[in-house]
């Protein structure tokens, strides 16, 4: 058995700062030491799959992520953890514990997540140990994990058993409860653009310091086909998980930074707007461009019809939402968000479908990730402090 103090002081001498995951019972003492630790960053994620988003975010703004969360929610991590860190050759330290580990008694759902966890993080074809629950056994243990994430540039996990962790208290500083947000209405009801135009308007009004994650689908495909920038990342899989992206991105720079989003998307992840909330990133916009459909799968409606994005993101602590249905309303709304209070929504409604004959990015998602990095590299980065 080791204590938190013990693992955060050697993952912290080999740069590991910033924390994010899901609680589990196993993890207590570990999560609990982070969060009491004031020079170490912790994000509390709604999902374990938004976790692994929000830590891509902030290793794509240079800092070193751990990812913590229970075996049972694993299969949430398995979409980002195979199409966002695997393709985007993202690193980062993930534990898991091992509930349901066989001989052990534990509860009924944790029987068989708990003798597959291993084999299922191998399909993943991440590399793996046991965690480290001796003093002498920490340094080596994080050493291997620090090569193999170097030089393959992909997770390694942990797998930590129950008691690996020596119990310890809580002195966690409560995230105080936002101001209540501004909302304007810029919608006319009349005729709506396609996303093209859409994106076309918004590379008219961005500047060239903001980062901009587009989520996966038409979004990024149409994004790299009007122009290719180094300030641009195209999230090719991972749906759901721009928004976690540039929250961790967010925390972590002091760049604008702008998600696009989609209705499809936003919803399979609504509980980041939650977490976007709470945090409360002072640049970042929200825009979440929503044509009713999964317009890459063949236009099947989506729900958003009957979805008031704008008023969830004020309830979940955005300073300011807006709501915009034309090229003149997204422009009045862009403008308007820059100089309301951060995080920022602009819920932009619009007609379906793409450019014809769309093709793909032909950049690869490795060498998006890279470039992108190094331009996020080009403004200061926010000191572990100044965001725990």
């Amino acid at each position: 058995m080791i204590t938190a103090d013990e693992f955060m002081a050697e993952a912290g001498r080999r740069g590991f700062d910033f924390y994010t995951g899901v609680p589990c019972s196993y993890l207590t003492p570990l999560i609990n030491g982070v969060l009491s630790n004031r020079a170490l960053t912790y994000v509390g994620a709604a999902s374990e799959g938004e976790a692994v988003a929000i830590a891509a975010g902030a290793y794509l703004a240079g800092r070193k992520t751990v990812v913590m969360c229970q075996n049972s929610g694993l299969g949430n991590a398995v979409n980002p953890l195979t199409s966002l860190n695997a393709p985007f050759r993202i690193p980062t330290l993930f534990i898991t514990t091992w509930r349901g580990r066989p001989g052990e008694p534990d509860e009924p759902q944790h029987e068989v997540m708990g003798r597959i966890t291993q084999d299922l993080i191998g399909l993943m074809e991440i590399e793996q140990a046991p965690f480290p629950n001796e003093a002498a056994a920490l340094a080596p243990a994080i050493d291997a994990a620090v090569r193999h994430m170097d030089s393959a540039s992909l997770p390694f996990a942990f797998v930590m058993k129950k008691g690996d962790v020596q119990d310890g208290g809580l002195d966690q500083s409560p995230l105080s409860r936002p101001a209540a947000g501004r909302r304007e209405d810029f919608a006319t009801g009349g005729e709506r653009p396609a996303r093209a135009a859409v994106l076309t308007r918004f590379l008219e009004l961005t500047d060239d310091r903001t980062a901009v994650i587009a989520t996966t689908g038409k979004c990024g495909r149409e994004l790299f086909t009007l122009a290719d920038r180094d300030q641009h990342l195209y999230q090719v899989g991972s749906m759901g998980g721009a928004s976690g992206m540039a929250l961790g991105l967010a925390l972590n720079t002091e760049r604008p930074v702008v998600v696009l989003d989609g209705d499809g998307a936003a919803l399979m992840k609504l509980g980041t707007f939650a977490t976007v909330g709470a945090y409360a990133p002072k640049n970042l916009l929200h825009i979440l461009l929503d044509n009713g459909v999964h317009d890459s799968t063949g236009g099947q409606a989506t729900v958003s019809a009957s979805v008031d994005f704008a008023a969830i993101a004020l309830a979940c602590g955005y300073g300011y939402a807006a709501s915009c249905d034309s090229l003149e309303g997204f422009t009045a709304a862009f403008r308007a968000a820059a100089s309301a209070t951060r995080p920022a929504l602009i819920h932009m409604r619009m007609a379906p479908g793409s450019i014809d004959k769309l093709g793909r990015p032909t950049v690869t998602p490795a060498e998006v990730a890279a470039r992108f990095k190094a331009f996020v590299a080009g403004a200061p980065v926010r000191s572990p402090e100044a965001v725990a």
